[in-house]
């Protein structure tokens, strides 16, 4: 019954807010509520503000006591939605698989997978010394173990 309506606060919320999707949401069993969102723009405080709000400020607290935590999806948090590759496009990614690991640029999300490039040396076809060739991989979404955003400085 609790968490039936703290669903449909959350839901309702985001239909307000079309540009914000839900990562994560959980109850614990003394009624801890936690929420972790995205946006396809990012994930401002007062996106959180307004999420928290419209939960807390719909729940009568004389009737059930709990504590809620809206957070948006870390930096370093693995991927975990399609909205989250699109919104990440031409941003470098590390990628695993069952058998392998890529590490490249996201140039394409579309709804069965992604497009990584990244450029590597190689030796000339002819001749001596390396050339910089590009390569590309494409990931289905259901072969993704793991997809990190790398954040570089």
């Amino acid at each position: 019954m609790f968490k039936a309506k703290v669903e449909n606060l959350l839901e309702a919320a985001l239909k307000d807010r079309p540009d914000l999707f839900l990562i994560d949401f959980s109850i614990q069993g003394d009624n801890q509520i936690k929420v972790i969102i995205d946006g396809d723009n990012g994930v401002l405080v007062e996106d959180c503000i307004f999420i928290s709000r419209a939960i807390e400020h719909n729940l009568d607290r004389e009737a059930q006591d709990f504590s809620l935590d809206v957070m948006s999806a870390g930096a370093t948090a693995p991927l975990v939605k399609e909205r989250q590759y699109v919104k990440n496009v031409n941003r470098t990614l590390k990628v695993k698989t069952e058998s392998e690991k890529f590490e490249g640029t996201l140039s394409e999300a579309s709804e069965e997978g992604i497009t990584l490039q990244w450029k590597v040396r190689e030796p000339k076809p002819i001749g001596k010394g390396k050339v910089t060739v590009t390569k590309e991989a494409y990931v289905a979404y259901k072969d993704i173990v793991e997809a990190k955003v790398m954040i570089k400085f």
